[in-house]
């Protein structure tokens, strides 16, 4: 298969991603690959980008646009606010995650399997700032989309079942990686998009589980 580069691996994924926001959603971008999701969301849907640190209205900065130092995302990134957008404690902020109010949220994974379980917050024996948000995250928005390299260093991520300790149980609903798109099913894990990268081969022997391969499986839109 073509070889890729880590930039358009994460262009692919991130415009695969935002294909799956739609109009008036609040979407949580986690750290990282996802805050990337931001640009190619569609000029005719309007989402509110939510930040856990606080930002309801959050954008990515234009070109040359001079920074408010005052004003990071959760990853500590320089982001702009559009108007109408507000800020707000800690406490209002999880307020809103754990009330449900979240439609969607994107994250990376260390790994994920064919249950839904996630782990993304740390490697025994590593030294980790802690798990954020992301367990009220996952748990609290209504729809987990995880948004991952399908590999890591050629290291299956995607599992039977996760080795690391879980940041949550049984929660993810989907998979976007540059190989495909896969949807957590109560049967398994089922692939229902195809990169034009990829191959259903490469992808099998890219996943440390067996995929369902669905019966409409169609061709991954990445422009």
């Amino acid at each position: 298969m073509e070889e890729l580069s880590k930039e358009k691996i994460r262009e692919i994924i991130a415009k695969r991603v935002a294909k799956e926001i739609k109009d008036g959603d609040i979407v949580n971008l986690g750290i990282g690959l996802p805050t990337e999701v931001a640009k190619y969301i569609p000029k005719d849907v309007t989402a509110i980008l939510q930040s856990e640190n606080g930002i309801l209205g959050m954008r990515n900065l234009e070109s040359g646009e001079k920074a408010n130092e005052n004003i990071t995302n959760a990853g500590g990134q320089l982001v702009g606010v559009v108007p109408g957008g507000m800020f707000f404690d800690s406490l209002m902020s999880f307020g809103i995650i754990r009330g449900g109010h979240v439609a969607a949220t994107v994250l990376g994974a260390l790994e994920v399997d064919e249950c839904g379980n996630l782990a993304n917050w740390m490697v025994p024996g590593k030294i980790v700032p802690g798990m954020g948000g992301a367990m009220d995250l996952v748990v609290g928005a209504k729809k987990v989309i995880v948004a991952m390299e399908h590999t890591m260093k050629g290291n299956h991520k995607i599992l039977k079942k996760c080795t690391l300790p879980l940041t949550a149980a049984g929660e993810v609903n989907l998979i976007i990686t540059e190989k495909g798109v896969i949807e957590v099913t109560n049967k398994g894990l089922m692939l229902t998009e195809l990169s034009p990268y990829s191959s259903i081969e490469d992808i099998q022997n890219g996943t440390g589980a067996s995929l369902i391969i669905s019966e409409n499986l169609k061709t991954m839109d990445v422009e």
